[in-house]
């Protein structure tokens, strides 16, 4: 999803403000697991396929997520100024598993900050969309506040976006509940586990809900889950464990990929 700004301020005010705007009376749908699948894929790491269902509402989607544990992966950003496909990507840089990274402008460069191999090459934005940092640094995978980025010492691999989806196992409230697209998400569960995942078809809101009533990760709750870019910069890509791929193909180029590659 690509944004013209001159200033953070100016992208605040502008396209990104529009994602943020609460609704009169937030959703307060459980989401119930109608099927989950499960598939294995390299270093241990598990693709899920569960579709869930609104019953009052009448809706029912699926998402896909890569659950993966950080004692036998690593984290990495990748820049693509390029402008390549993720599944090119991914197979060049042999990842394991890996979604679109967070917003770019429209002449390219990212939005926020990014790392890549312990090099920054975006800085650290001050904005109200882009509270959240998925990041992989000596301690770990991690989703932070970008407040909290400032201890946060030797960065290997951090890219920055938002807004905050889960806090605490909660759902954030004030999220956008008419706006529906498909969407692109990390986040860590209360087992430590992390995760990186792909649902079509509906507002932050109602993906907000989703991760934190469905299973999504099989029996573990999710301690904090953020958005990524998402609309037509959505993208999913999974290495089977036989070799072959599940993907699901972007509409449009995007800046940088996070990838998930085995110790």
């Amino acid at each position: 999803m690509r944004f013209r700004y001159a200033s953070v301020a100016r992208s605040v005010c502008g396209s990104f403000l529009v994602l943020l705007v609460a609704v009169a009376a937030p959703a307060q749908a459980e989401w119930k697991a109608l099927s989950a699948e499960s598939e294995p894929g390299r270093a241990g790491i598990e693709h899920r396929h569960v579709v869930v269902e609104d019953a009052a509402a009448g809706q029912r989607v699926a998402v896909d997520v890569a659950v993966f544990s950080a004692k036998s992966t690593s984290l990495r950003v990748i820049d693509n100024p390029d402008g390549q496909s993720l599944a090119t990507v991914m197979k060049q840089e042999k990842c394991a598993c890996g979604v679109n990274g967070g917003y770019f402008d429209t002449e390219f460069k990212p939005i926020g900050l990014r790392v890549a191999d312990g090099t920054t090459f975006s800085a650290l934005r001050r904005a109200r969309l882009i509270t959240g940092i998925l990041l992989q640094s000596d301690r770990g995978i991690d989703v932070i506040r970008a407040s909290e980025f400032a201890g946060t010492k030797k960065i290997i691999a951090a890219v920055q976006s938002g807004p905050f989806l889960v806090e605490g196992s909660k759902r954030i409230r004030g999220l956008n509940d008419s706006q529906v697209a498909r969407r692109t998400f990390a986040g860590i569960a209360t087992d430590g586990r992390a995760f990186l995942g792909v649902c079509s078809d509906v507002s932050l809101a109602k993906l907000a809900n989703i991760v934190t009533t469905a299973p999504i990760v099989a029996d573990s709750k999710i301690r904090r889950a953020m958005n990524l870019d998402g609309g037509s910069s959505s993208t999913f890509w999974f290495a089977r464990e036989d070799g072959s791929a599940f993907s699901i193909s972007g509409r449009k180029p995007v800046r940088d990929f996070v990838g998930v590659v085995p110790k």
